[in-house]
């Protein structure tokens, strides 16, 4: 299981609604190591925010800015 630091980080929601979907540096921090995109538990982040992270981070895979499945190798 993926532990992160980010529910010591104060993520503000203005801050998510200002992101858009080609910030790929923001957004890479919300993906495991094999591309799947972290649970809430692991990010801290509430109901809202998650489902914003998700949509934004589904958007960047479509238009090739971040990948569906990180390989193996």
């Amino acid at each position: 299981m993926v532990r992160t630091d980010f529910k010591d980080a104060e993520l503000n929601l203005a801050e998510i609604d200002t992101i858009n979907y080609k910030d790929t540096k923001f957004l890479s921090n919300f993906i495991s190591d094999q591309g799947k995109i972290l649970p809430r538990r692991s990010t801290g982040l509430n109901s809202k925010q998650q489902k914003r992270v998700t949509k934004l981070i589904k958007r960047a895979r479509v238009a090739a800015l971040l990948p569906f499945v990180i390989g193996k190798g």
